[in-house]
């Protein structure tokens, strides 16, 4: 199965510029060619967003899976928007181009179950409890991480995001210098069940391998079920 990065058909911050390239999923060039690819190769892929233009003429942050036969398997808009004010000064309002998704999406692979989230959506616990109340094998994470957050956190919250849902996790990652004037920090990760890093790709471009075994799901389950052990929280005293 192939893992591409957040916004792998298109990353432009001018609106401007990038509005004639954002159309709808019929449209898309990049969305056709993948799912050619998939049913000639005979493998699964999962496009880690692209910009789409909805029916509703709102753009959407939208990844897909699409299976051997190039059908889609699954859709998901990124529900959380990156609307920061970084200490270096820059300011990023993902919200002023994109419109939220409403739908927590998880769908069958030969991974298992896979859960679907994108980039800033790793920093909000909730959406992850939700996997693994579906007993999500793994998760995916594609992502536009900028270098300050992703020097600061990047490791650490696609590692916690293992632990916590006892999945796979896997976070195809931009990288490198973009024409559009910003930096990306790579770092593709691939991380088993226990937090342990399968596979670091650091700040190359290039494709990575990484072997997922369903088997080490199953060990590390058993022998912390974090999961089976979960508790509703009370409300607190006021």
């Amino acid at each position: 199965m192939l893992f591409t990065p957040e916004m792998c058909g298109l990353l432009d911050r001018d609106r401007k510029r990038a509005t004639p390239n954002v159309v709808a999923e019929a449209d898309n060039p990049v969305l056709a060619g993948a799912r050619d690819a998939a049913r000639e190769y005979g493998i699964w892929i999962d496009l880690g967003s692209l910009a789409v233009l909805r029916d509703d003429g709102q753009w959407a942050n939208r990844g897909f899976v699409i299976d051997a036969s190039g059908a889609i398997a699954a859709r998901y808009d990124k529900i959380h928007m990156f609307d920061v004010d970084l200490a270096t000064g820059e300011t990023w309002r993902e919200s002023a181009a994109y419109t939220a998704g409403e739908q927590v999406v998880h769908v069958r692979t030969p991974l298992g179950r896979l859960g679907m989230a994108i980039c800033y959506d790793v920093r909000f616990p909730a959406l992850f409890e939700e996997f693994g109340r579906a007993a999500c094998d793994a998760i995916r994470i594609p992502a536009a991480f900028t270098v300050p957050t992703g020097k600061a956190h990047w490791h650490l919250l696609q590692r916690a995001r293992a632990v916590e849902a006892s999945a796979w996790v896997i976070a195809a990652a931009q990288t490198g210098h973009h024409e559009d004037g910003r930096d990306t920090y790579g770092h593709s990760l691939v991380i088993d069940p226990w937090g342990e890093v399968v596979l670091d790709m650091d700040a190359e471009r290039g494709l990575g391998f990484a072997m997922v075994d369903p088997v080490r799901t199953g060990e590390v389950r058993a022998q912390l079920p974090s999961l089976a052990n979960k508790r509703e929280i009370p409300k607190s005293a006021t």
